[in-house]
């Protein structure tokens, strides 16, 4: 039997209720549901919305994606919906991608151009509606072609502060060392994905949340976080934040997955240029994709990358990190289980700060249940934030003893 000229529609339907921005005063406007379908020429996504709002389109390569940018918004769209695969669409992400700006990064098999995009009023009992219909075109011809726009409102939009930490200056007399803890992923780039539905970046937010509590409770240390909220950070102003706030320690926390679900276990991961395994060298490559998973501009970043991942060998931050990893282990061995091979090398991108030491805790893995149920209680939680508190007085404590030496 054939199939009409519009095939294979993925409709979700979504109830809506009122959601606050963080002032608490102001509704945001609400994305209640996508649809996406294969027209004989073209792909089409349609958003339906309670609101028209403006917004912003363009297009990446390599891999191939179309960018839409909206103000910030309330998602009420099942992530089930980040793994369709229609027509020229083979998935998509959506989150916070900065302030004020909320944003939808959809996958493409091949070079494709936002051939229209227009919007359709709400009508009786129908939403509000975007669309937007994907044309497949030549590599050439996308590269040459215009490869954006954006609507008349888009530069009078609301524009929020950075999401980035303003450095704080300790008060007078305060000798608390500063440490950063840096949640994995956010926003737009949600990361692994647990066996029950459980998102990395939640993990690790509460993770650095109940690790920050605790770290400072011992009245010995001032945390800074990378992000507090789940909005995207980009790789490099991770590390940046650690240089900016004068950061004696760096720590990224992560949850990977893997695709047997009976192996468990953290690890504590270091920066080399030599991984020290094909997992370790893969995990790197796949964590090292954040920026692109979150259609960031990484227009001049290859070269401050080079610029700032200098010789560690010649340094001490490289010695530092490894001292900070072994005693890391020691105490988180105590209380979760780690791999056998608990300390790993790999080139992570957040690990490349010239000066502060840095390690990465991968918490275990989402594909596990055990794991991913203990990663969700408050209790374990505490516990990895005790770990991490004795490690860091082990490790100044050694730092002051080779200062007087």
């Amino acid at each position: 039997m054939r199939m009409p000229n519009i095939i294979k529609f993925l409709v979700l339907t979504i109830a809506v209720f009122a959601v606050f921005d963080d002032a608490g005063a102001e509704q945001l406007p609400i994305v209640t549901g996508v649809r996406v379908g294969l027209h004989p020429d073209s792909t089409r996504l349609v958003f339906e919305m309670d609101q028209d709002i403006p917004y912003k389109i363009f297009t990446l390569p390599d891999p191939f994606r179309i960018v839409i940018d909206f103000p910030e918004v309330s998602w009420r769209v099942p992530p089930s919906l980040m793994k369709a695969s229609v027509g020229l669409v083979s998935g998509f992400r959506f989150g916070l991608f900065q302030p004020g700006n909320s944003r939808v990064v959809v996958d493409i098999n091949t070079p494709a151009i936002v051939a229209k995009n227009f919007t359709i009023p709400r009508k009786g009992d129908k939403p509000l509606r975007f669309v937007l219909d994907l044309k497949p075109v030549g590599r050439k011809a996308f590269f040459a072609g215009s490869r954006g726009g954006e609507s008349k409102g888009w530069a009078k939009r609301r524009k929020r502060p950075s999401s980035i930490p303003t450095p704080r200056k300790s008060p007078r007399g305060d000798k608390r060392r500063v440490i950063v803890l840096d949640p994995g992923h956010g926003g737009v780039d949600p990361g692994a994905v647990g066996v029950t539905g459980s998102y990395e970046k939640k993990i690790t937010l509460a993770v650095a949340n109940a690790a920050k509590r605790v770290l400072e409770q011992s009245g010995r240390y001032r945390v800074v976080l990378t992000r507090k909220r789940d909005i995207y950070v980009r790789l490099r102003d991770r590390f940046e934040i650690a240089h900016n706030n004068k950061a004696e320690m760096f720590i990224s926390l992560h949850a990977d997955s893997i695709g047997s679900r009976k192996i468990r276990g953290g690890s504590i991961y270091t920066l080399s240029d030599k991984a020290s395994d094909k997992e370790a060298e893969d995990l790197a490559q796949k964590e090292n994709k954040s920026d692109i998973i979150a259609g960031a501009d990484l227009r001049g970043y290859a070269s401050e990358v080079s610029r700032v991942l200098i010789d560690l060998a010649q340094s001490d931050t490289n010695r530092e990190s490894w001292h900070l990893a072994k005693m890391l282990i020691g105490e988180l061995r105590k209380k979760i289980k780690l791999l056998r091979t608990s300390h790993r090398y790999a080139g992570f991108a957040v690990l490349k700060s010239p000066n502060v030491p840095s390690a990465l805790i991968e918490l275990g893995y989402l594909s596990n249940r055990t794991d991913e149920k203990n990663l969700k209680s408050p209790k374990y939680r505490k516990a990895i934030g005790r770990a991490i508190l004795r490690a860091a007085d082990r490790y100044f404590a050694r730092k002051a003893l080779n200062n007087r030496s």
